[in-house]
């Protein structure tokens, strides 16, 4: 079975009209799935997680693997799902639209890792059971107030994490520090939101030692937040989503509870 090696798949083009009525596109590359290769680097990167896991005291079983599944086809999602994969990571509403027909049976959690607009806010909350992008007070009470109008459809509270701006660059999403207190306490007073966290995606460096600090402010920062709001042994405000395919062990050796992976899984992305 996972010898087999999929065909590459055409690139797939779909335009979709948003709560705004604007027309917006999505494409999905075509990628040669080869499914013993995805397999072999699943391994790697279990194993990888476990040393970096042992390496500062905790189990590897406290870190979930989130697959970033961007621009890869259903194909390769479902070669992950069918080596373990629970959580999986897109960045367009757009593009898990089409994507979201040929998966919905698939017991997964979809995860909205990607900066989310407020005119696709309804979509996201029809098609994922998180989104890890909140990075306003607009925003989260934007998803609320759809959550409310679609209860009867969708049960249940959102999962979401505070999206938090670590480095200075003006193309960075997020909330920045100072404004964290106030966004969390807003949050936690959406009852159709369930606050489980924070995010960030810090500067890229060659060396990932480097982005050491930035790991350990949101640790810290997820610290100082439970201190100031939550009481006893509550899920809320407890996972730190950060490290990618490049430097994923040093966010671990921080504190990550999950972490998102996807050229280091699925390999690289190719050229639109």
């Amino acid at each position: 079975m996972f010898g087999a090696r999929l065909g590459r798949e055409s690139r797939t083009h779909a335009r979709w009209r948003g709560d705004d009525g604007e027309i917006v596109r999505a494409r999905i590359c075509a990628v040669a799935i080869d499914i013993a290769a995805i397999e072999s680097n699943l391994t790697g990167i279990r194993e990888r997680v476990e040393r970096a896991a042992s390496r500062c005291g905790r189990s590897a079983g406290e870190i979930t693997i989130v697959a970033v599944s961007k621009t890869f086809p259903v194909e390769a999602i479902r070669a992950a799902y069918s080596l373990g994969l629970r959580h999986f990571g897109e960045n367009r509403v757009q593009e898990f639209e089409i994507k979201h027909p040929a998966l919905g049976e698939l017991d997964a959690t979809w995860h909205l890792i990607g900066h989310l607009q407020s005119n696709k806010a309804r979509r996201a909350v029809q098609l994922f059971g998180a989104v890890d992008s909140v990075g306003s007070v607009s925003l989260a009470e934007k998803l609320n107030t759809i959550c409310t109008e679609l209860a009867a459809d969708h049960p249940g509270r959102l999962s979401v994490l505070i999206e938090v701006r670590l480095a200075p660059e003006d193309s960075k999403t997020g909330v920045i520090e100072e404004e964290v207190p106030a966004l969390v306490e807003a949050t936690l007073d959406l009852p159709h939101l369930e606050i489980r966290g924070f995010m960030a995606i810090p500067p890229f460096f060659e060396e990932p030692e480097r982005v050491r600090p930035c790991f350990r402010r949101l640790r810290e920062l997820r610290d100082e937040m439970r201190g100031r709001f939550i009481t006893g042994d509550s899920p809320l405000l407890r996972e730190l989503s950060m490290g990618m395919s490049h430097d994923f062990e040093i966010a671990v050796e921080e504190g990550a509870t999950q972490i998102r992976v996807g050229t280091a899984l699925f390999g690289a992305r190719a050229k639109a």
